[in-house]
């Protein structure tokens, strides 16, 4: 895998998925590997994917700092990708808790980003956020799956924050549209592709700034995609929506039948959607 180095010397690995221009990929998890982005669905068949692994994670280097987990202090990091690929502006996708980071890169370096693709994103730098409230409404629209009743408790459980690995394998399920073997192997490798350490570092609320980050997003030239899927939680579309109001130059989308992975629910659909809003 290619590497290159972050600004403080930190060895950072990325993987090169398709052909086209580069789209810088930032995964979420949060800290999960970028492998389980997969070629997002065949987006790869449009554009060159720069899949980056976040420090400590996958192919990455861990950082002699552990402090530099926080997701503010790996905006640099993106910054410096951008700035090895020889790129004067930078096409982002950013997943779930990765839209932090990409949110507080396009605040940062405005000038820098081209077009913004946030999927199913998460919005802490914005003052955004999702509830456990949230998250039981969305789970309440699966009550028909057959793994509905055995997965609940466990659903509330990691709600809750005293899951155990065997209920997240449990509640597994309400994060995917479609619980078929594509959703079961992606689930499967969610731990070992995780640096927990990194996670518990990432959103410190030293993080976040969301007055100032709200002030810079607010000048943002680069047209933004917010797409959210119809049965995520984390966030729900009205959620999502609301993020999407604070860029200047915002497409606001929902894929139906989607969970948190819309790329592994419908791939035609997330595909085109992206695809069209990048050209």
């Amino acid at each position: 895998m290619p590497t290159f180095a972050a600004p403080d010397g930190t060895e950072l690995a990325y993987r090169l998925v398709g052909a086209g221009e580069p789209l810088v990929c930032v995964p979420g998890g949060p800290m999960r590997a970028s492998s389980y982005l997969g070629d997002l669905g065949g987006l790869a068949r449009h554009r060159r994917l720069v899949l980056l692994d976040l420090r400590g994670t996958g192919a990455s280097a861990v950082p002699r700092d552990r402090a530099t987990y926080r997701c503010d202090r790996q905006v640099g990091d993106v910054e410096a990708l951008r700035e090895h690929l020889g790129l004067e502006r930078v096409d982002v996708l950013a997943h779930s808790a990765g839209g932090d980071i990409a949110v507080l890169h396009a605040a940062r370096y405005a000038r820098r980003v081209r077009r913004l693709v946030l999927v199913t994103a998460r919005f802490r730098a914005l003052g955004i956020g999702f509830t456990a409230e949230h998250r039981r409404e969305a789970a309440a629209k699966r009550r028909a799956e057959p793994w509905f009743a055995a997965g609940r408790d466990a659903f509330e459980a990691v709600l809750a924050g005293t899951a155990s690995d065997a209920d997240w394998d449990a509640a597994a399920p309400f994060f995917h549209g479609r619980w078929d073997a594509v959703a079961r192997r992606h689930a499967a490798s969610e731990a070992e592709e995780t640096n927990d350490e990194a996670a518990d570092l990432y959103a410190s609320p030293e993080a976040f700034d969301p007055a100032a980050a709200r002030a810079a997003i607010a000048g943002l030239a680069a047209p933004a995609l917010v797409l959210a899927a119809e049965l995520d939680g984390a966030p729900p579309p009205r959620v999502a929506a609301r993020a999407a109001e604070l860029f200047p130059y915002a497409e606001s989308v929902v894929q139906p039948g989607a969970g948190h992975y819309p790329w592994l629910d419908d791939p035609a659909r997330f595909t085109r959607t992206v695809a069209d809003f990048l050209a």
